[in-house]
């Protein structure tokens, strides 16, 4: 990073105004140029000496814009430190958030003219600052120019830590929801994992309750994309989006009702639905985007799941061949896929033509599931008590022999 050193006993910033005032009226000759210089570094020391920070970053940044698009990286890079660094001068929190949102907004004007220059900008002042929702809105503008600037590969490394961030930052859902939804753009541009997109989309989607009636059509288009996108993954088999107020909306719109009821058969049902489903809506479904072939293999492995959830630990062979609609030599290759899956963690007994499951995935995890846990710990607990109750009795039992044998040997 450039450093300006100042030669004369001048202070550091109004250097900074005089050389950024300088360039900005180079081009209007010295007589127009000199005065005007002058009257910006007047002011400049003004607005210190009366502790105005918000009015000289809003002084230099007037300058620094006009510069911005013919002075070296370098030398931005440094002009732009000094600007950033009136943050830490300031000791009034909404101060320095206007100052933040000076900055960001001056830095977002133009996102495709050195746009990864200027993400770098934004970072360099995120770690001056102290206050948490001013660090959140600083991170929140370098995502969105990243995006706009078609630079988003300088920021997704920080998205490993996000959960970290956000227990810093302590955010509304309000924010929370405009964090996650831009997230999920830059994952979709970067062209990340299936997995980490449809991560972040499903917690976007969860910031919306049923009280958020009047905004929920604004989130239609991801709820029903992410829908897609989750039944479309080849390795993606649980999903939460189905008791979610702004996925079920798609349950009564026209245009996505054979998407929602899509989800209700990926995530709750078997390969017959699916099949039925199909025979009535197959255009519809070509025209998502779906391949009927995969969504066949994809159903037959969540059908081995659901057998294994409601069975009695033993699967027949029998049943996996009609559910999955599938000849006899075909049965132990679609467990062992769904073993390769990790869907379950079962034995094959070829004598007796059963699969005997020992773990399974949950294909959602909703009130069920959260009932099901309650009764496993409550059954936990009066185990341990019972055992507990045993040792007690024993040792009581044991301290009374061994005092009616102290009796008798007086």
């Amino acid at each position: 990073m450039t450093t300006i050193v100042p030669t004369t006993e001048e202070d550091p910033t109004l250097v900074v105004v005089r050389f950024v005032s300088e360039l900005a009226w180079a081009d209007a000759g010295a007589e127009v140029a000199e005065p005007e210089v002058m009257r910006l570094c007047v002011e400049a020391q003004e607005c210190m000496v009366r502790g105005r920070w918000l009015d000289l970053a809003s002084l230099i940044l007037t300058s620094a814009d006009l510069i911005f698009h013919k002075v070296a990286d370098k030398d931005l890079e440094c002009i732009y430190s000094f600007i950033c660094n009136l943050v830490t001068k300031s000791e009034d929190p909404d101060e320095v958030l206007e100052i933040v949102k000076l900055i960001a907004g001056s830095l977002s004007q133009k996102p495709t003219e050195k746009p990864a220059l200027r993400v770098k900008i934004l970072f360099i002042l995120y770690n001056l600052l102290e206050d948490a929702y001013s660090k959140f809105y600083v991170y929140l503008k370098a995502l969105q120019l990243a995006l706009s600037g078609s630079v988003t590969e300088h920021v997704t490394p920080s998205l490993k830590t996000i959960d970290t961030f956000l227990n810093e930052w302590n955010i509304e859902v309000q924010d929370q929801r405009q964090l996650f939804l831009t997230i999920s753009k830059i994952l979709k541009e970067n062209k990340s994992s299936a997995k980490d997109w449809f991560s972040f989309t499903a917690k976007y989607l969860a910031t919306f309750s049923g009280d958020d009636t009047d905004v929920m059509s604004e989130a239609k288009e991801d709820a029903a994309h992410a829908v897609l996108e989750f039944v479309k993954a080849p390795d993606m088999f649980q999903c939460d989006l189905l008791d979610m107020p702004v996925v079920q909306q798609l349950e009564k719109d026209s245009q996505h009702s054979v998407v929602f009821e899509l989800l209700k058969i990926f995530s709750t049902d078997k390969l017959d639905a699916y099949l039925e489903i199909h025979a009535a809506n197959a255009a519809a479904l070509e025209s998502y985007g779906l391949v009927h072939e995969d969504c066949v293999a994809k159903m037959r492995m969540l059908s081995l799941v659901d057998l294994a959830a409601n069975g009695s630990g033993q699967i027949p062979y029998a049943l996996i061949k009609e559910t999955l609609q599938i000849n006899d030599d075909e049965v132990e290759l679609w467990v062992l896929k769904a073993i390769s899956a990790k869907l379950f963690d079962c034995k094959m007994d070829q004598m007796n033509q059963v699969v005997i499951v020992k773990r399974y995935i949950e294909r959602t995890f909703g009130q069920k599931q959260w009932e099901n846990i309650r009764t496993k710990l409550a059954t936990w607990r009066a185990n341990i008590s019972n055992v507990v109750s045993t040792i007690q009795a024993d040792k009581a039992v044991e301290g009374i022999a061994q005092g009616v044998q102290g009796l008798a040997v007086r």
